[in-house]
Formats: structure tokens, sequence, C-alpha cells
């Protein structure tokens, strides 16, 4: 009854107004900030150079983008893009492409707020996020309590354990692992990183993610190398099939959009508001919020346009030689297909890598998220982390529908309440970013630096951007 009450309204929140929300947030943030993912495009790496310079009241803006993309980057870079094509067909790749596009100045809006209204935590370090931007940019706490109420819920119990699923059930699959022996494993593994706090979960994604990221995308590009006369027909059959020019796709044209845009949605995140937990906990090279904005832009990027872009043409590549498998194993066979045995093997791998990178990541955005609803203490701080862990147990070993879809649930939510936020304090994310062009613009290094009046006017915390 739960699943089929919960389901019911999954479908209204993912099938029609998600979607709807989440490109029009994309498409205004794009046409307020002057299109700067494109026209602006390569300062993201420019900023990208000087990302490790940090200090000890923060992580460094590069930890920060590890971070985020831990979260982003999981199994869905696999599955998800593998279920995308099976349902909606190749055409799905460019409603992708289109959606993590405009999806890019969402991802920039929500994680400039989180750097601008951040504060310092009873350690010194940085917190933010969407819950302090909705408290303190638009003065509403019950939005944002109900907003952090949602994120802690889903990132503190319910997604880890969909991920621990995931990594079992392929290590049974390929293996024979009895699926609590490897739940265990994983829950010890995940145990060790969490409890050093937010700045080792930093250290853990800033080795792991680069390495996982790169292992996988010269193993595709390999791949695309070896079929490289193929792939300009690949890319073709994706635009084809995306606007109905191919006769036999034209009907499936519906079904390639729903699928390429909520794959693109659940992949990227951006807009759903928890990758700004990351960006607020970084101290930012350059000095100003904007800075940030671009470092957690380029996430989304790499997450979508680049990695599921790969997963795709080496599915796509598989598919076009008759290949029906569905989900992991359309990736797994596809892989295989291409190189051997090994390759089925080396997906397991990565989802194991892709998987457990997301784990450690999820208990970071529930671990600030905790502070803010004000639990940051030794009875907070445990039933977090114990229950975090059992879940990742339960979900090892269980069938996880209901759950899978009270993860749905939470995250639609989630997203609703900050997008909202998101429109409503546009002005101010249009404000800064001329701030920072500006100065860009004669060959300055941009530094934000707000005086008193300027705090109180935004209501900023307090001595965090105080000109000196």
């Amino acid at each position: 009854m739960i699943e089929l009450w919960v389901g019911t309204i999954n479908g209204y929140l993912w099938g029609s107004i998600l979607i709807y929300l989440l490109s029009a947030c994309g498409i205004w943030f794009t046409f307020r900030l002057k299109g700067l993912q494109i026209t602006r495009f390569f300062h993201m790496f420019t900023i990208l150079k000087t990302s490790r310079k940090s200090s000890s009241q923060g992580i460094s803006s590069f930890q920060a983008l590890c971070t985020s993309l831990a979260a982003r980057v999981g199994t869905g870079n696999l599955m998800g893009v593998a279920v995308a094509i099976s349902l909606g067909g190749a055409g799905a790749v460019f409603w992708m492409w289109l959606i993590a596009l405009v999806g890019m100045a969402t991802a920039f809006a929500e994680s400039t707020l989180g750097q601008l209204y951040k504060e310092r935590d009873s350690m010194g370090n940085f917190r933010g996020g969407p819950a302090y931007y909705m408290s303190k940019g638009l003065k509403n706490k019950k939005l944002a309590i109900t907003f952090s109420l949602c994120l802690f819920f889903g990132y503190g119990f319910v997604f880890s354990a969909v991920q621990a699923n995931s990594i079992t059930s392929a290590f049974n699959g390929s293996y024979g692992f009895n699926p609590l022996y490897t739940g265990i494993v994983i829950t010890l593994a995940a145990g060790f990183i969490i409890f050093g706090g937010l700045k080792n979960i930093a250290r853990f994604a800033e080795l792991t993610v680069p390495f996982m990221g790169l292992l996988y995308l010269l193993v595709c590009f390999a791949v695309i190398w070896m079929n490289i006369e193929r792939v300009p027909m690949v890319i073709s059959d994706i635009f084809a099939s995306a606007l109905g020019l191919k006769e036999a796709g034209s009907g499936l044209v519906g079904a390639a959009i729903v699928q390429g845009v909520k794959r693109g949605l659940y992949s990227n995140e951006a807009g759903m508001g928890s990758a700004p937990n990351a960006a607020a906990a970084a101290e930012p090279f350059p000095p100003h919020p904007v800075s940030q904005g671009y470092i957690q832009m380029l996430a989304v990027f790499f997450d979508t346009i680049v990695i599921c872009s790969c997963t795709a043409i080496l599915i796509l590549l598989f598919k076009d030689t008759g290949g029906e498998a569905q989900g992991i194993q359309l990736t797994q066979q596809a892989l295989a297909y291409q190189v051997g045995d090994w390759g089925s093997d080396f997906i397991t791998i990565a989802i194991l890598l892709f998987a457990f990178t997301s784990i450690v990541a999820n208990f970071a955005y529930a671990d600030n998220n905790l502070k803010y609803l004000k639990m940051d203490n030794i009875l907070g701080r445990w039933f977090l982390r114990i229950g975090f862990l059992l879940m990742l147990v339960f979900g090892s070993v269980a069938t996880l529908p209901e759950v899978i879809a009270l993860a749905d649930l939470s995250t639609g939510l989630m997203t609703i309440f900050n997008v909202t936020a998101l429109f409503m304090l546009s002005k101010v994310v249009v404000k800064i970013t001329k701030d920072y062009h500006n100065q860009q613009d004669k060959g300055l290094l941009p530094t934000y630096q707000a005086d008193e009046a300027e705090e109180q006017r935004l209501n900023l915390t307090k001595g965090i951007w105080l000109k000196k």
C-alpha cells in the first residue's frame, strides 16, 4: 500500500512536474546569466588549475568538486544510461545532453548561493547549502527545515542503501559472493572513512574520484578508438532518433525526451540541492562565491557530457550488433563484446568504486544538514552514524522497492523546494555574478568583499565576506 501510494506521487513528480520545473530553471538561469556555460566555458578549466588551494578553515575547491562528483557519479552512469537507451532509444542521449547543458546554469546558481550564505561551525569549518540560503536569503526557516529533513532522510539513510544493494547484487551475480558478507565489508570500509569527518571524506574523494573516472574513461576511449569508423554513424543515429528523422524511430521521440531528461536530471543532480552542501564547505580561489559556482558547473559537465556519453556510445556500438540485454547487464555485455570477458568484471569493479564513493559523499551531505537541524551533538552524530551504517547492511541483503520509492519522493520534494528558492534568489545570483565578471574583464583577481550594509541587505553571516 505504501509503495503504491508513494509510487503514484512519484509518477506525478518525476513524470511531469520535475521535468518541466528543472528544465525551466536551467533555461531561466541560462538566459539571466547570458549563457555563461557556453560563453565562458573555458574559464571553468582555468579555475580548476588553482582549485587545490585551501586553508585550515575549509576544504579546497578541488576537494569540493571531487566530493560532489563522488555523489553524482554513481551506478546511474553505468546502469541508468543503459535503461534510458533501452526505453527511449538512441535519441534519449541527445536530450540527456541538452538537459545537462542548461542544468549547468542551475548548478552554477545553487553552488554560488551555497558559498555566499555559508557560515562557520563550532570547529571553525565552513558549512552551508540550500537550507542556509533559504533561512538567510529568503528568511524562511520553515522551508529550510523542511528541505533539510528531506535531504537528511534521503542522503542519511536511503540513497546509500540503494548503492550498497547495487554493489552486492553485482558481486553476487558475477562471483557468487554472499550479499550479507559483501555488505559487512562495505559497511566497515565506509565506517572507517566517515568517522574521520568531512575533511577525511573530501580527501578520500580527492584520491578516488579522479582515479575512478580516468580509468573508466580510458577504457571507453580505447573502445571508441577501436570503432572510430562507426562512431559518426552512432552520433548521427542519436540526433536522428531524437528529432524523429528516422521513420522507425519517430514514434519513440516522446519516450526519448522523457528518458533522456530524467536520466540527465538523476545523473547531474543540478537543482536537487545536494552539491551546494559540498560547495559551501570549500574556501574558493579566486576568493569569490562565483568561482565555486564555476567549479560545480564543471562537475555537471564531467558527469553527464563526458562520463554518461562514453557509456552511451559504448552501449550503442553494442546494440548496433543486435545486443538486447537490459540495465547493467547491457553495459557489461557491451564492454565484454569489445574487449573480452574481463570487460564484465571491469564493470563490476567500476560499480563498486562508483557506488562506494557515492556512499561516503552521501554521508557528508547528511552530516552537513545534521548541523543545520541543531542535532550536531553526541546523540545526533551517533544516531546518524549508526543509522547510516545499519542501512548499508540492510540495503545489501534486501530488495528495496519501497525504500527506492521513498528515496525518489524525498529527492523530488527537496528539488521542488530548492528550485523554488533559486527562482526567488535569482537577482542575488545575477548581482554577484556581474561583480565577478566585471573584475575578471578588468584583469583583476575576482574578490568578493561585502561591507556591513551589504551584509545586512543580503542577510549574510557576519564576518564571512566582510571587507577588510
